[in-house]
């Protein structure tokens, strides 16, 4: 069993018997706590990677349906759009575990992943539609005198500048999407968070395995920042040549 009982905490170091050291001790090495938010840290990164992914390529198709000149696909990614950005993300993750996709057969996991991707392609199909929407239209139409099609327009010309228009829209989303995951121990998932929480309840300690988890978060997010906005950087160079 992972956790330990208060009553059968083995003896510290020497050096380590009180204050901030014992904590520290007893919270993430005596009971292997900092095994158990690897672990956790390991699941919200899986969480965020395929959630992002289902979200960009599920955002991607509703942003087509919402420029799409077909009535029906308008409305039926305007009414997504609307439910999913319109109730609390929370609600959205226990209705897919408990309801859609209620069966001891479909790991949580999984589950977890299609959740999130599925409220993150609310947000992303916006994002994509926006950076659609700010190509110059006389790029599309030079495109349509040099013969190229509708297709081969929106390929060639319109998504690489839509994409550039996004980047920096799609960087935030992401790193929304990695520190929301925080919820999924509402549904007995074993993230970063509900990894220290279990910690917490074991050990009595809050400050210890609270903080952890809060700089684990704090660095990842520290780390992708300064990564998306080196690569935006260069992007914007390569327009400039």
């Amino acid at each position: 069993m992972w956790a330990i009982l208060a009553s059968q905490r083995p003896t510290p170091p020497s050096g380590w018997e009180e204050g901030l050291l014992y904590d520290i001790w007893l919270n993430l090495i005596a009971n292997n706590g900092w095994q158990r938010l690897l672990e956790g840290f390991a699941l919200t990164l899986q969480v965020t990677l395929g959630g992002l992914v289902l979200g960009i390529t599920f955002g991607f198709v509703l942003a087509l349906m919402r420029i799409s000149r077909l009535p029906p696909l308008r409305w039926l990614s305007t009414l997504y759009i609307t439910v999913v950005r319109g109730t609390p993300t929370v609600l959205q993750l226990m209705i897919w575990v408990f309801v859609i996709l209620n069966s001891p057969d479909i790991p949580r996991l999984l589950v977890g992943i299609i959740a999130f991707g599925a409220n993150s392609a609310a947000y992303t199909c916006e994002i994509f539609r926006g950076g659609i929407l700010a190509v110059d239209k006389g790029q599309t139409e030079a495109g349509r005198s040099l013969g190229l099609g509708s297709g081969k327009n929106m390929r060639l010309i319109v998504l690489p500048q839509a994409i550039k228009n996004s980047l920096p829209s799609l960087s935030n989303e992401f790193i929304t999407l990695f520190k929301e995951t925080s919820l999924l121990g509402f549904v007995a998932i074993t993230d970063l968070t509900r990894a220290a929480n279990q910690i917490r309840v074991v050990t009595f300690n809050a400050f210890v395995p609270l903080i952890s988890a809060a700089l684990i978060y704090l660095t990842v997010v520290i780390i992708l920042t300064w990564a998306l906005g080196k690569l935006e950087r260069r992007l914007r160079k390569g327009d400039s040549r």
